[in-house]
């Protein structure tokens, strides 16, 4: 490849002001040849080595899946209609290249010869585990199917993938085409200031309102709606709002048809693959084994949470009643956070706005990598950033971004140096990103070799949380600091990972594995201790006070068991539409809703529409039949973390362990093995139930 390929190259510094669509086309097809060229010579082996056969395919499409990346992530950030149509243009093409790989019949069995030589006995287990889970991969994806199968599943990938992008699209499409703007202090009375000078901010940057005469306005994205939700006085507003988060995927942005048309085409390729169901092809190689295994998984937490959420919501109604000293049969589905919120109020004197001011985010920052500098014996440190307009030149010394909210920080390692992860770091919400949180790796790197030195993984952090108002730091809820912990948890998995081979590095893990780095960092935001590193007043610099943090602690499981129930319904819906597909065919997707989660539901005022039509977990997310493995992986952690609790929090011996054992490994060993090697044992499942207060 020859010149300049800013999508393709191998650098920790990327040149996203040169990331152009008309570029992605050349590199992108570039990246294709190359890699068809170099399957070509795998397939032309006389005498197969670990090197020329298995090796040689790991680095064939290396330079494809780095443009790409960088491609689809400029999409999720800066979305534009440029991109959009190169994006359309050349999934096909990438697709198909993807399954002519593994639906090439000289390469597999080339790759089967070379995996009966006897030299494979002498490989490093993670080379032989590499040669195992590679043969797996073509087995489940077609490679020993005949000519006519192995076209149609071709098809249904390329197809699926196209829907898929296009419900995403029509999801963010429908998310920033409502707005609401009031410029009635009435309106907006009892929402915290926070979301009155969001508001107002979001308001005049749409030329709406003035500063002596101000307007709010609201949007879909998740910092606008949750303060109106939890805390607007105007039960009109609420409602308002709620009614504008039916809108997502519906009207003129309707998803329903592409639903149903992803949930046949997966289910048919399934069946062609060999598999009864989409869900169980989906989990073959994960914890859970098969789709009703993890269906099951749900059924039984499901059972074990009903009464204590059915308990929860009928004292909620009461509480409701009482304090509106009216008749309420059900609920109104805008009111149940606001009364939810009341009754915490009511109940602890707290108010989880009280936090939002300990909680700036820069600090925030520096007090979690503090955390885990010393728990895992790394040193994090920030770079200087700089967003160039066209035609500009980075200042020397200054590390180029997408835009100018983002951060860019490194990671050594404190003992030897080595410069192990770059990442980058977006959060703040934009009309052209996509909504939640994530966690990418943009190039996996390697440990050193005999014959190079390190390659350092290259990564990101993206969400959605409050933004700066004005000149003053972005203040964040403790839920915006789970999140950041969060997705850092996923980073750390592969920054710190140590695996040769890239395909089973960092977060390529089984999928109901994956969770688990994450979701255990949430728990360092709940410890007091761990909270004076993290909360710093941002007038004052004071930490959070021991009274608040008294408080804050004896509400954690207040409605734990309504929230573990919403967690439990998503994954209800995933599994039983991959698990029972041909049941829900053909029907309104409303009323499939309602069958599907009777049980999972108490009885409400009225039925919105159902959050399928913008589920991007599971139609344009990768998450497809694995919601599960949120709870799955909740599971692991809970029982892990207790370690922690036990031995220290801030134990650096206990950290080393968890590097060891989980983070350095990815997938090098199965995910039962390296969880046993931290714990000693194997999970013990009641431990989610028993931190949530319902066991």
């Amino acid at each position: 490849m020859q010149g300049r390929k800013e999508y393709l190259e191998e650098t920790k510094e990327i040149a996203w002001s040169k990331l152009t669509a008309e570029g992605a086309r050349e590199q992108i097809r570039e990246a294709i040849q190359w890699a068809k060229r170099s399957v070509e010579e795998i397939c032309l082996v006389q005498c197969p080595t670990y090197e020329n056969t298995f090796e040689a395919l790991e680095q064939s499409d290396a330079a494809l899946n780095r443009g790409w990346l960088r491609l689809t992530h400029l999409q999720s950030v800066m979305d534009s209609p440029e991109l959009r149509e190169v994006i359309a243009e050349l999934t096909p093409e990438v697709v198909a290249y993807g399954m002519s790989v593994l639906l090439n019949e000289p390469l597999y069995a080339k790759l089967k010869e070379a995996a009966e030589q006897p030299w494979v006995q002498q490989l490093p287990a993670v080379q032989q585990r590499y040669i195992s889970e590679t043969l797996t991969l073509f087995r489940e994806n077609g490679a020993e199917l005949n000519a006519e199968d192995k076209k149609k599943v071709s098809e249904l990938s390329t197809e699926l993938a196209r829907l898929c992008r296009e419900f995403g699209e029509r999801v963010l499409d429908s998310t920033n085409a409502w707005d609401y703007v009031t410029n009635d202090p009435a309106e907006v009375a009892g929402l915290p200031e926070s979301a009155l000078q969001t508001a107002q901010q979001d308001a005049l940057a749409k030329g709406y309102g003035s500063e002596q005469s101000p307007a709010w306005r609201f949007t879909l994205q998740f910092p606008s709606v949750q303060p109106v939700l939890a805390y607007a006085e105007n039960e009109g507003l609420r409602r308002r709002i709620w009614e504008g988060l039916q809108t997502r995927g519906a009207g003129q942005y309707d998803t329903e048809h592409l639903i149903h048309s992803i949930l046949r085409l997966r289910e048919q390729k399934a069946n062609l693959l060999g598999f009864a169901t989409y869900s169980d092809y989906a989990t073959a190689r994960r914890m859970a084994g098969s789709g009703s295994n993890a269906l099951n998984f749900i059924d039984r937490l499901h059972d074990e949470v009903k009464s204590a959420y059915e308990e929860e919501m009928e004292t909620l109604r009461r509480y409701a009643e009482q304090k509106t000293e009216q008749s309420i049969s059900a609920l109104n589905p805008w009111d149940v956070s606001y009364w939810k919120e009341k009754r915490r109020h009511e109940l602890y004197d707290f108010d989880p706005e009280q936090l939002r001011p300990y909680f700036p985010m820069q600090h925030v920052l520096r007090g979690m990598f503090s955390i885990y500098e010393g728990l895992y014996g790394i040193r994090i440190s920030e770079r200087p950033t700089y967003c160039p307009t066209a035609g500009e030149t980075v200042p020397a010394g200054k590390i180029e971004v997408w835009h100018p909210e983002v951060l860019y920080f490194e990671i050594r390692d404190a003992q030897s140096e080595e410069l192990l992860c770059v990442f980058y770091a977006d959060w703040h919400p934009r009309e052209s990103k996509r909504a939640g949180a994530w966690m990418e790796c943009l190039s996996c790197g390697c440990p050193p070799t005999d014959n190079r030195p390190r390659v350092p993984h290259v990564a990101l952090m993206c969400g959605n949380l409050s933004r700066p108002i004005g000149n003053k730091p972005a203040l964040l809820n403790h839920d915006e600091v789970e999140t950041i912990f969060h997705e850092f948890g996923h980073l750390l998995h592969q920054a710190l990972s140590e695996v040769s081979v890239r395909a089973l590095a960092g977060c390529n893990v089984a999928w109901d594995f994956v969770e688990l780095p994450s979701q255990i960092n949430e728990n360092w935001t709940w410890e007091p201790e761990a909270l004076k590193r993290i909360s710093a007043h941002a007038k004052t610099g004071a930490p959070l006070p021991s009274d608040i943090v008294k408080k804050m602690l004896a509400t954690r499981n207040y409605g734990a068991a309504s929230a573990f129930m919403r967690q439990l319904s998503f994954a209800k819906l995933d599994l039983e539409l991959h698990t029972h597909t041909d049941r829900y065919m053909n029907r309104s997707i409303e009323e499939v809703d309602r069958e599907i989660l009777a049980d999972y539901r108490v009885p409400l005022s009225c039925e919105g529409k159902t959050m399928l039509r913008a589920f991007t977990h599971i139609f344009d997310g990768g998450y497809e039949a694995g919601y599960y493995s949120y709870k799955w992986a909740e599971m692991l952690e809970a029982d892990a973390f207790s370690r922690f609790a036990a031995e220290g929090i801030f134990n650096p011996e206990t950290g080393h362990d968890f590097r060891r054992c989980i983070l350095s490994q990815g997938n090098a060993r199965p995910a039962a093995e390296l969880f046993q090697d931290f714990m000693h044992r194997a999970p013990d499942p009641a431990a989610l139930l028993r931190r949530c207060g319902i066991k």
